[in-house]
């Protein structure tokens, strides 16, 4: 099982860095032309998702592999499973079923991996 969370925390933090950068590094004029959801937010929003999910994905990663405050790594998943409870809010009233499909399996595994390493498979 530890293995398993080790691929589902991987898993999840390259989907999360894929997801968090763009909204970072690009303008927000770029993210709306396949990112339509973020067109009525501010700009500092949008930013401040992104940083949120790039912390994420290297709280899941790298607090259990140097030993520093691991206990970092579920607090990151939960922090996924709320980003994702928003997203699948997001995204359902816009009828956009695929979107919901896929936030909904990333709230899935986060929902694991901080029910993993919270659990009998913390790292300590």
């Amino acid at each position: 099982m530890n293995i398993t969370l080790w691929v589902l925390a991987g898993v999840l933090a390259v989907a999360f860095l894929g997801a968090g950068l763009p909204k970072i590094m690009q303008q927000k004029e770029k993210l709306v032309t396949y990112m339509t959801w973020a067109e009525p937010l501010p700009v500092g929003a949008v930013k401040t998702l992104g940083a949120l999910e790039v912390l994420a994905a290297i709280g899941l990663i790298l607090p259990p592999v140097t030993g520093i405050a691991p206990v970092l790594a579920p607090l990151a998943a939960v922090g996924l499973v709320i980003i994702m409870a928003g997203a699948i809010i997001i995204h359902a009233p816009k009828k956009e079923w695929t979107n919901v499909a896929v936030n909904g399996l990333l709230l899935i595994l986060a929902v694991i991996v901080a029910g993993g390493r919270f659990g009998p498979y913390h790292v300590s």
